[in-house]
């Protein structure tokens, strides 16, 4: 009877119930019926009303076979899903999707591995399918968080272990793809989504050596690693632009937290992931999140600096289109400002004391490796710049000197610098502040100015050929590359050259430089012989050469060395100038010399500059011979018949005159002369000031008198020398002014002289000046 009763109630079932009940075998292992599935679809398509309802009895099913441990019906259960969800995109698919979804959830929060792989694969064929219609109230947050566990799973069995982790990673990247591109569905680019998927990621891609691979066919087509990768640069590759810092900040913290910016390689490898993986555009925005999180990390180890800072140079060597923002300076001051930084710390030895750090020992040496690492990083940032670029940075760069431990970075700038355009390499505004550092006394910022200047000039690669400097017979041999001067070349010279000229007489004076110094000179002078010379450069060079000569044998004052090497340099240079200008005459007097000094004086030549006697007749370069050669080969030489002196081309000498009542020009020489001492202050050496001053007081008190006035009177300034050159041509302007003058000066009484008789003389204290004049 209750049997009956049963089978005449089962016939009065609904049909869709009867059609699931269809599809599951009296044995499980003989999978799914299926010539009732295509019943179940077919019936599924024609009133897409029951789908609903299909979803919901199927999720019934399941979840009494799951308590059951019917896992064999629980199989059969999601393939019918599955099957159904494929052949199935018709406007009631959402609330068939609620109970797909909850069938897999139910199978993600089982124990067992299996249900756990298996929800996950129905879940990932669920995400490649485009549906039809929007949702507007799925929620994926169970989802994130329970594929984020699974991505972490400590499973006994490294065999199972790895299938658990795989399948949450290939979930997470299931969810990606659902929801990046769906604007219904909650952003899963928001930080608390963000901060599971990211580090769950970053966990497995750091397992590469710790993680056994399965022998199965699954896990051999792929590893975790790999597929992690995968996952990782496609998320990244969805990123927009307003999304690039919520994806990039948790493998900043994720770094943090597990220390491994110490280690570098796999701080290198995500950055490089990122880097290469998202849009080109969007490159500089994850620099500025590093270069933020450098400053954060401002009073950390220098270990942990020093990773970040590494991360930083390998990003901008991938950032090779050279546009980093609209923020180029920004990076270089972040750089400068922890090259600083380092500085500090190595020479105080400590943090300061509002860091509550103390109690942390700094080491230097590895200070040393964070500033080397920090140089190394802007120049790899300024070889991604264009040339116009590239200058304005080492212009920024000098508006932060002297600041312990900028100098080195200037040189990381132009390091492999080449330039086809010299009046963009180096503009005004950075070539005038550039030369007034090689005046400077320190001797290690001149020689690295030298250095800089000679990267730029260098177009060809010829600054390495003259070196060591020689006398070589033939330069030839030297296989230099010379071409022909473009017009902004000529241009260049035409406003600089003067400039140039004096700023490298200037330097040989220097008593502290040293072989190098010379060496880098004796380089300069001969690229811009090679690079940027014509008839009337080489000309001015020559004569420089000559003032060279001549400068050797009148300062007296200059150590001895110093006066040797500035003769092996113009014996040098001639030798070289000679040959190129190709005029025999001129390379026969040069070679007469040459040959004489190595008889008479060879350490006037640069292979054995020793010591000085009295330097006289055919061992010295005789100037009018040579102009008489030159011009007898076509050169203009009216330039070459006056001694170059130095000239003060910063300086604008124009002189404004004002006529009084009486005719009488007043200077305003007073307003001068403070232009040109503000014009040559520089607001940035204060610190070098300070440290002069300290020195000076101490010579004072310590030196015998002798050595003070001896130091005093050979050493003048720069800065009296152009003072002494206003105050001559004032002099020089009001005596022109005076004689043009058909009247005598005025006497103190008003009255001017009639021509028959001489004026009474007025005694200087009776003159009355104006007001300008006087102070």
């Amino acid at each position: 009877i209750v049997s009956g009763v049963c089978g005449c109630c089962g016939a009065l079932r609904p049909r869709y119930k009867r059609l699931v009940d269809n599809i599951f075998p009296e044995d499980p292992e003989d999978g799914l019926v299926k010539a009732n599935m295509e019943k179940l679809t077919f019936y599924a398509l024609s009133a897409p009303e029951k789908l609903d309802r299909i979803g919901a009895y199927l999720s019934e099913r399941l979840s009494r076979d799951v308590a059951r441990h019917r896992y064999g019906y629980v199989c059969i259960a999601m393939e019918a899903l599955d099957q159904l969800l494929m052949a199935c995109h018709c406007q009631s698919i959402n609330l068939f999707v609620e109970s797909f979804l909850t069938m897999v959830r139910k199978l993600l929060e089982a124990d067992k591995p299996n249900l756990q792989i298996l929800g996950t694969n129905s879940f990932v064929k669920f995400a490649n399918i485009e549906e039809d219609t929007a949702s507007y109230h799925r929620s994926y947050d169970f989802f994130v968080s329970r594929f984020s566990e699974m991505c972490h799973s400590s499973y006994e069995d490294p065999d199972i272990r790895t299938k658990i982790r795989m399948a949450g990673i290939r979930g997470l990247q299931g969810v990606v793809r659902k929801t990046v591109n769906d604007e219904l569905q909650a952003n899963i680019w928001d930080p608390q989504h963000m901060d599971k998927i990211v580090p769950s990621l970053l966990f497995n891609l750091q397992q590469e050596e710790g993680i056994e691979r399965s022998p199965s066919p699954e896990t051999e087509k792929e590893s975790p690693v790999e597929l992690t990768e995968r996952c990782f640069r496609e998320l990244l590759g969805r990123a927009a632009y307003d999304n690039i810092k919520n994806a990039v900040k948790p493998v900043l913290m994720h770094l943090d937290n597990h220390s491994l910016w110490e280690s570098k390689t796999f701080s290198v490898r995500c950055f490089k992931i990122i880097m290469y993986s998202i849009q080109s555009q969007h490159s500089h925005l994850v620099i500025q999140q590093l270069l933020g999180h450098l400053d954060a990390n401002s009073k950390n180890s220098a270990r942990v600096r020093a990773g970040i800072v590494e991360v930083i140079s390998e990003a901008a060597v991938i950032e090779a289109s050279g546009s980093i923002g609209p923020t180029v300076l920004e990076v270089f001051n972040t750089l400068l400002k922890q090259l600083r930084l380092s500085v500090d710390y190595e020479l105080t030895g400590s943090y300061d004391s509002f860091a509550n750090l103390g109690s942390k020992v700094i080491k230097v040496h590895e200070e040393r490796q964070l500033q080397e690492a920090v140089i190394k990083t802007i120049g790899s940032f300024a070889n991604t710049l264009p040339t116009y670029q590239r200058s304005e940075v080492m212009l920024f760069i000098i508006g932060k000197i002297p600041v312990p431990g900028m100098y080195p970075s200037l040189g990381s700038v132009t390091a492999g610098f080449q330039s086809t355009n010299i009046l963009t390499a180096l503009p005004t505004s950075f070539l005038d502040p550039l030369l007034s550092f090689t005046l400077m006394e320190d001797a290690e910022i001149r020689l690295l100015v030298l250095d800089i200047l000679i990267s730029i000039i260098d177009r060809h690669d010829n600054r390495h050929k003259f070196s060591p400097v020689r006398i070589i017979s033939d330069i030839s041999v030297l296989k230099l590359k010379v071409d022909k001067c473009s017009r902004q070349d000529n241009l260049f010279m035409k406003k600089h050259s003067q400039r140039l000229y004096r700023h490298i007489y200037l330097a040989c004076k220097e008593e502290s430089s040293v072989q190098r110094h010379f060496e880098s000179l004796y380089t300069l002078l001969g690229l811009i012989c090679v690079e940027l010379a014509n008839e009337e450069v080489v000309v001015d060079l020559i004569r420089l050469a000559l003032a060279l000569q001549d400068l050797a044998l009148t300062e007296e004052a200059l150590p001895v060395y110093n006066r040797c090497a500035i003769h092996a340099l113009s014996s040098a240079y001639l030798n070289l100038i000679s040959q190129l200008t190709t005029v025999p005459t001129f390379c026969q007097h040069v070679h007469e010399v040459i040959e004489s000094r190595k008889k008479l004086v060879p350490f006037l030549l640069p292979e054995d500059v020793l010591k000085l006697e009295k330097v006289e007749g055919e061992v010295l370069f005789v100037q009018a011979k040579i102009a008489e050669m030159l011009g007898g080969s076509g050169y203009n030489t009216e330039r070459l018949a006056t001694s170059y002196i130095p000239q003060i081309t910063g300086l604008t000498l124009s002189l404004s005159f004002k006529y009084t009542e009486t005719g009488c020009p007043v200077i305003f020489l007073p307003f001068l002369i403070q232009c040109v001492i503000m014009r040559h202050i520089n607001v940035n050496v204060e610190e070098l000031e300070r440290e002069r001053r300290r020195q000076v007081v101490e010579r004072f008190q310590t030196a015998p008198f002798e050595e003070i006035a001896a130091h005093c009177g050979a050493r003048v300034s720069p800065m009296l020398y152009c003072l002494s050159h206003v105050i001559d041509t004032c002099s020089i302007s009001l005596s022109l002014s005076l004689s043009l003058l058909d009247r005598p000066p005025p006497s103190p009484s008003g009255s001017v002289g009639n021509g028959h008789g001489r004026t009474r003389s007025v005694p200087v204290y009776e003159m009355k000046f104006p007001d300008l004049c006087v102070y």
